[in-house]
């Protein structure tokens, strides 16, 4: 999968375009993605991603940075050896896109604010 392009809420993976927040699979795109809490990232928002058992996960804060990623949650991650990168997601993209050769990263990536 690779991204090629994104800006304030859309994002075009592998010629398809998304306007809802997505997790993207080596294999696959969830998209419409929602956390329990809008602008707060907790674990239960993550087990789809958690279960494909990435070496890294690349998480996108939105366009703004709004989106908050908890201590308990980095923590959560960590504790399951995942490798988690935290960025605006404009820089999530980018970071996603070295990455994504290895098939071994998994993105959430909130496109809003």
């Amino acid at each position: 999968m690779t991204i090629e392009d994104y800006s304030f809420g859309r994002i075009k993976i592998d010629g398809r375009t998304y306007t809802s927040d997505v997790i993207i699979f080596p294999d696959r795109v969830k998209d419409a993605w929602w956390r329990k809490e809008g602008h707060r990232l907790d674990p239960g928002d993550l087990t789809d991603a958690v279960a494909v058992s990435p070496a890294v996960l690349v998480i996108g804060t939105g366009g703004l940075g709004v989106m908050q990623v908890p201590e308990e949650t980095m923590a959560w991650l960590r504790a399951r050896g995942i490798d988690v990168r935290v960025a605006k997601t404009g820089e999530a993209v980018r970071i996603f896109n070295a990455l994504a050769g290895t098939g071994q990263a998994v993105a959430a990536l909130h496109l809003t604010c």
